[in-house]
């Protein structure tokens, strides 16, 4: 009995000193600053006389909330948001599982290649990849551009703002393609053999196969892969800000990020710009909420 206690104890600490970094990283990099940010979005900063006097920080309760979802721009930032997700979920769930679909049922050296190949974008750094768009994008440089002539001047976002959200898509799709294609490829390696050989015995084949055993099977990757598309897609900043650095007739506050920069870091507004980013990460909690809760109700979670 001594031992089996000495053996818990001993367990009980070494858990201890695996989780304490854990913990102290989480509380420094997440809960601190997040204490801290909250607290901004309570306060703001005014002038006295003609606003050149010496900045005061006034507690304004929920004001500064309240001014960002008052402001129109900070609601549009939505509305391209929402555009962007109904282009870019889609492209990012079925481009990949059909490439895994078929890499499951491709040969061992195309098991191995197919998935290397398409991820190989993902370990590109995003600034990196949104740099290297930029100059594909740009019709003065662009070797692609000028390879098309007229129908390069159609699908550039510099010269035609209307295909500017199906330009971001494309920098985000070309990043995480490859990243869902090994999600994908690992659930359906992990399928259970026997139903499959079952459904070869009955004669279907491999598209029956992947229509009618595999997909829904991989239901649950589908709705992780989904949740994460969306998250992802609130975060939307990077690819935007460089594109706008080529074209500044690109709005600053195309996306929700970018206005919280903007008002954050342009306009030295910290209380609104914090305000901004926290009601983008309730939204994302929300999102994240709704979405498990229908996931384990329908039983994908």
């Amino acid at each position: 009995m001594r031992r089996k206690n000495r053996l818990r104890l001993g367990e009980g600490r070494a858990a201890a000193i695996l989780i304490v970094p854990f913990g102290i990283l989480f509380v420094v990099g997440i809960l601190l600053p997040l204490g801290y940010g909250l607290t901004m979005s309570f306060f703001t900063e005014k002038r006295s006389g003609l606003g050149v006097g010496t900045p005061e920080t006034i507690f304004v309760w929920f004001a500064n909330y309240a001014k960002v979802l008052s402001d129109p721009v900070f609601l549009q930032s939505f509305g391209t948001l929402l555009l962007y997700c109904a282009i870019y979920i889609p492209i990012i769930i079925l481009v990949p599982l059909a490439l895994a679909l078929f890499v499951d049922g491709a040969y061992k050296w195309a098991r191995k290649t197919i998935p290397l190949l398409v991820f190989i974008p993902h370990a590109v750094p995003g600034l990196v990849a949104a740099i290297i768009w930029a100059y594909l994008y740009t019709p003065a440089i662009s070797p692609v551009l000028k390879a098309l002539g007229d129908a390069g001047d159609i699908l550039s976002p510099f010269t035609n703002s209307s295909v500017l959200v199906p330009s971001l898509v494309n920098i985000a799709a070309w990043e995480w393609i490859g990243y869902n294609l090994i999600i994908y490829f690992t659930a359906l390696q992990a399928l259970d053999q026997s139903t499959l050989e079952a459904a070869r015995v009955d004669g279907a084949g491999q598209v029956r196969i992947a229509w009618s055993v595999k997909i829904p099977q991989v239901t649950s990757t589908t709705f992780v892969v989904a949740l994460f598309a969306v998250i992802g897609a609130l975060q939307l900043f990077t690819e935007p800000t460089l594109l706008r650095s080529n074209d500044p007739t690109i709005s600053s506050t195309l996306t929700p990020a970018m206005y919280a920069y903007l008002v954050t870091f342009t306009r030295n507004d910290y209380g609104a710009g914090v305000a901004a980013s926290i009601l983008i990460a309730v939204l994302a909690a929300v999102i994240s909420y709704s979405l498990n809760a229908f996931g384990r109700k329908k039983g994908f979670a």
